[in-house]
């Protein structure tokens, strides 16, 4: 079952993110992770982009393929297109395709140094979205922003693009980590504002340690309300309480999400089973309250 018909039967979704290995990395580690987040019974597990060099886009579709086929579970598969040709994501989808891979996370991808911005097969997401809808048969999903893309010019031109994305035949939507429901809130309005109306996966992200905080807010502009700071002044020298603060913290953003709504939770969870475990069980009378009314 795509993860598109998923949405048309259950809400809200669960989902988790994992990463493969880095180059030279264990394979069989991430594969107990999966194990792990397999008794979780989650809808689909998405799989990053592997580590950079030639062979990444074959673990992805690895990792993939294994989720599908040793657990039943649907998988989503990334794919970045910055510096790649039409012929290089043919290649790719015909792979896919082989092994029954049905969705595809389509993403820019980060810019390498000093590549030039234009003559480039995909100058954005948008454009593998639209390519992959003309030529193939996969369900796509991609990413939005709800405090606006940090390279974006604003926040209106992040929403611009957001709906060029969903017209180019986007099927639903993951936000990137967030620690402020309200600011999703308000994004979420204003994309129903314009006539958006693809499921939205909330992404959340346990923040366990501070400079894992540090380096998210960089890489993602993400703003931290003062509830967060606070809990982070308080408990930045005491590792095992600023661990168990976290949980509690994306605890609370699940269920205050849950309750209003949300199409999906998208579990950023670091490839750390047991942080999964931890928060599934803190939610998990919420989401059989919600799948059963």
């Amino acid at each position: 079952m795509d993860i598109k018909t998923i949405f048309n039967k259950k809400k809200p979704v669960l989902s988790f993110e994992i990463f493969p290995p880095k180059r030279d990395g264990d394979l069989n580690s991430v594969y107990k992770t999966i194990d792990a987040l397999a008794m979780l019974d989650p809808d689909y597990i998405s799989v990053t982009y592997g580590a950079a060099g030639s062979e990444r886009s074959n673990t992805t579709l690895d990792i993939a393929a294994f989720i599908r086929k040793q657990y039943q579970i649907e998988s989503l598969a990334h794919l970045t297109c910055v510096s790649s040709s039409k012929d290089d994501v043919d290649r790719i989808f015909d792979k896919f395709e082989a092994a029954e891979i049905e969705n595809i996370l389509a993403l820019r991808g980060d810019l390498p140094e000093g590549m030039a911005t234009n003559n480039r097969a995909f100058q954005y997401a948008g454009d593998l979205i639209q390519y992959i809808k003309e030529t193939r048969n996969f369900t796509v999903g991609a990413a939005c922003y709800p405090e606006g893309h940090i390279e974006a010019k604003s926040r209106t031109v992040d929403l611009i693009n957001l709906k060029q994305k969903t017209a180019q035949g986007a099927d639903f939507l993951v936000t990137q980590l967030f620690f402020d429901n309200e600011k999703f809130y308000d994004f979420r309005r204003e994309v129903r504002a314009l006539d958006i109306d693809i499921p939205i996966t909330a992404g959340i992200m346990p923040v366990l340690n501070k400079n894992q905080i540090e380096r998210m807010v960089a890489l993602s502009g993400a703003s931290l309300p003062d509830k967060f700071k606070r809990i982070m002044s308080k408990y930045e020298f005491n590792p095992q309480a600023l661990h168990d603060a976290g949980i509690i913290y994306a605890s609370e953003q699940l269920v205050d999400l849950l309750s209003t709504g949300v199409d999906g939770i998208h579990l950023y969870v670091m490839n750390k089973p047991e942080v999964a475990k931890q928060l599934v069980d803190n939610v998990s009378n919420v989401l059989k309250a919600l799948r059963s009314s």
